[in-house]
């Protein structure tokens, strides 16, 4: 996972996630995203879609924007504490 190379939401990839490990990013998500003042209070695994996509609801948006959302923190973050 790279914030310079977003996931697509129809990678095939996304197919496979259990909602056990969309509740694990979930988490995570919730834990990264903190210390910025982003707050998900009510994110949880959604339904797949027509297409095959796996949905988050933060406003059932597909689960690669959740995984995309982490990379862009991590990111920072890396860069952030990589600076002198």
């Amino acid at each position: 996972m790279s914030a310079h190379r977003p996931i697509h939401p129809a990678d095939p990839a996304l197919l496979h996630l259990t909602d056990r490990q969309l509740i694990e990013l979930i988490v995570e998500l919730r834990t990264e995203s903190r210390e910025f003042g982003l707050l998900w209070p009510s994110a949880g695994p959604g339904e797949t879609n027509l297409h095959g996509r796996r949905l988050v609801s933060l406003g059932n948006v597909p689960a690669s924007t959740l995984i995309n959302l982490l990379a862009l923190l991590r990111e920072f973050r890396r860069c952030r504490d990589a600076r002198p």
